[in-house]
């Protein structure tokens, strides 16, 4: 099997996601799927990389949908316990919903991201996934 598949599945591995590096702990790569209408991408995580804890606004509707592709990471809302993710695991995060994702430890990890449509929406990026934090996982 193709290496770069087994890492990123289907939607393949796309570019070193330079655009939201600020954001992230970690190398994670970038591929878009769809921009015309609705942003679908496939967010494919090194060992370890997860995103900073961060809110997708809206007035109405909004959100994202994520469809984990290949992998093991993790899925958190503040203030709940974090969520293994494998491949075939769906996330439905809601708007306003504080939370991160990312890799495990010891595998690489994909997941494809659907952002909902709605009005007036924004993203909110806060603190880092601190390493002290994620390695107790």
């Amino acid at each position: 099997m193709n290496h770069d598949f087994e890492k990123a599945g289907l939607f393949g591995l796309g570019q070193e996601n330079t655009m939201f590096a600020q954001y992230f702990i970690g190398q994670s790569y970038l591929n878009p799927i769809c921009m015309e209408g609705i942003g679908i991408f496939n967010v494919t995580f090194e060992p370890k990389c997860r995103n900073n804890w961060h809110i997708h606004h809206a007035t109405k509707g909004g959100g994202q949908i994520l469809l984990c592709t290949s992998g093991e990471g993790w899925y958190q809302e503040w203030d709940k316990e974090p969520r293994k993710l494998v491949a075939g695991d769906s996330v439905v995060i809601p708007s306003e919903v504080k939370h991160w994702h990312g890799a495990s430890k010891d595998s690489w990890f994909a997941h494809v991201a659907i952002e909902v449509p709605g009005e007036n929406t924004s993203n909110e990026w806060c603190e880092a996934v601190t390493d002290e934090y994620y390695n107790q996982l």
